[in-house]
């Protein structure tokens, strides 16, 4: 019976560039995605641009060109930016799409049938730059609490009922406490809700780059209701009868992976709007944290701003994924140093891993003719201790990566990479070919399998390299999925392996 997973990140709004936030939350999802797929899953994995609102419009007329033109341009470096990344997305969605727009106008329709849309006028602060309404007692010496300016807005406007929402939120998210992730920013949504909610403005009169509203055209969509709903354009709403809305949304799991300053709108705004269409509920929203630039926060005006493809033509792609995931716990801020990048590259790919792998690669090809050695030769007790961590390796790595704790499944994977060099150190194969190769066949073979059960857990967080590293073993394509990282698929003895070839150089500063 198939398994579903839907993940999604944020759709990026057009009015910049691809920056180190974006790549960052498209790698991680890109890594669970991964990992998902060699678990058995069904895996859905969408990224797009959100591409309407009053932001966008403004955007564009600086820029003297056509809203629609502006956008085309923008969102087509976010689309490059999945294949500078290597990702593994299935769908890349854009707000302008026929399809979206229809899509949104379904959910308008189906909240103004539930009657959880009316109209009124709308007379308050409100962010372009946030794309978000403010209370008087929200602003923070005349600023929002982001710090962007707000200006003062008066215009007709429909509202959705989101007063009526606060006890059937409160209720929700206590029947789901995995609903909001990690577990800091669910007392943060919880408290929020508590104090109290107000009716939202869904609709603006007053700019019309957006979705029209039905049967009201001189309005255009709240650009958070239409970017919301894209989550479920993807998988063909609003025919929900659909065998991919049906497996994916109703029956799979899913999750939204977003940054923290966008917590609310996917926490508050989303739930309610889908209870009140009677769609359900997604499973899960994960924020994850901002990153500071060598310990300064990243801004245009200071002119620190971190692109990824600088990363990139710099580090490395594999690199440059490894340390976004492997130097913070995901959900915390992190501070980018090119200091750590290096070390990281050093310390742990190059000596931990790339070390381990030359080595024992190297005396494979050398001392036993390039064929995997023997795996029932002179086998001695200190053997078993490791063999059990190789083996136990992916059973570590999976709640980990079912919890979104990258940093941690990326240490597991450390942990052995350091146990293996002190078990080859200590067993000292190099010796024992002179004095008992039998003996250096065994510890070579369990080194084999520690690299390649190393290799199949490395894929989602370095793919390139990781099939590199589990070509030079041996191990077939078909090979290379969670349940392969056991005793039962062990390496077969005498199967002939490729000469071996550095795979994490060191970065030489």
């Amino acid at each position: 019976m198939s398994r579903y997973f839907y993940i999604t990140t944020p759709i990026y709004y057009v009015n910049d560039k691809p920056h180190i936030g974006h790549a960052y939350t498209s790698i991680a999802c890109d890594a669970l995605a991964r990992f998902k797929r060699l678990d058995g899953y069904d895996v859905h994995f969408l990224t797009g641009t959100d591409e309407h609102g009053q932001k966008v419009e403004k955007s564009a007329i600086t820029a003297g060109v056509t809203p629609q033109e502006f956008v085309d341009m923008v969102s087509e470096s976010f689309r490059e930016l999945t294949e500078e990344l290597n990702l593994s997305n299935d769908g890349f969605i854009r707000t302008t799409e026929p399809r979206h727009i229809m899509a949104a106008q379904a959910m308008w329709d189906a909240l103004i049938a539930q009657g959880d849309i009316y109209l009124g006028s709308y007379a308050g602060w409100y962010s372009v730059r946030d794309e978000a309404f403010y209370a008087e007692d929200e602003l923070v010496n005349g600023f929002a609490p982001t710090g962007a300016p707000v200006e003062w807005v008066e215009e007709p406007s429909y509202f959705f009922r989101l007063s009526a929402w606060q006890e059937r939120l409160l209720a929700f998210y206590e029947a789901n406490p995995d609903f909001i992730q990690p577990e800091g920013r669910r007392n943060e949504v919880i408290s929020f809700v508590k104090g109290g909610l107000h009716d939202l403005s869904v609709s603006r009169t007053t700019f019309g780059w957006g979705v029209p509203v039905p049967n009201a055209p001189e309005h255009v969509m709240y650009v958070w209701l239409d970017a919301l709903t894209n989550y479920l354009t993807e998988l063909g709403y609003p025919d929900m009868h659909n065998p991919t809305f049906t497996n994916f949304w109703r029956s799979g799991e899913t999750i939204h992976v977003v940054g923290k300053d966008i917590l609310r709108f996917h926490t508050v705004y989303w739930p309610a709007f889908l209870m009140s269409a009677g769609v359900p509920v997604v499973d899960r929203v994960f924020a994850h944290g901002w990153w500071t630039n060598e310990g300064q926060k990243i801004s245009k005006s200071i002119g620190n701003v971190i692109k990824p493809v600088q990363l990139v033509e710099t580090y490395g792609l594999d690199a440059t994924r490894y340390f976004l995931l492997r130097e913070v716990p995901f959900g915390n801020d992190g501070n980018f140093s090119s200091m750590a990048m290096v070390q990281r590259i050093n310390s742990e790919l190059a000596n931990t891993l790339g070390n381990l792998a030359q080595r024992t690669l190297a005396m494979v090809q050398k001392h036993v003719g390039g064929c995997v050695p023997s795996n029932t030769a002179r086998i001695e007790a200190v053997d078993a201790p490791i063999e059990a961590a190789i083996y136990d390796l992916i059973n570590k790595v999976r709640p980990a990566m079912e919890g979104l704790k990258f940093h941690y499944a990326l240490e597991l994977m450390m942990e052995l990479g350091r146990l293996l060099n002190e078990y080859i150190d200590a067993q000292a194969p190099w010796n024992l070919r002179k004095t008992d190769v039998p003996r250096m066949e065994a510890v070579l073979y369990v080194l084999m399998e520690g690299l390649r059960c190393l290799g199949i857990c490395l894929q989602p967080f370095v793919p390139r390299a990781a099939s590199l590293w589990l070509e030079q073993l041996g191990v077939a394509e078909d090979a290379r999925l969670c349940i392969h990282a056991s005793a039962q698929y062990r390496l077969h003895s005498g199967a002939t392996v490729p000469e071996p070839q550095p795979i994490f150089p060191r970065f030489e500063v």
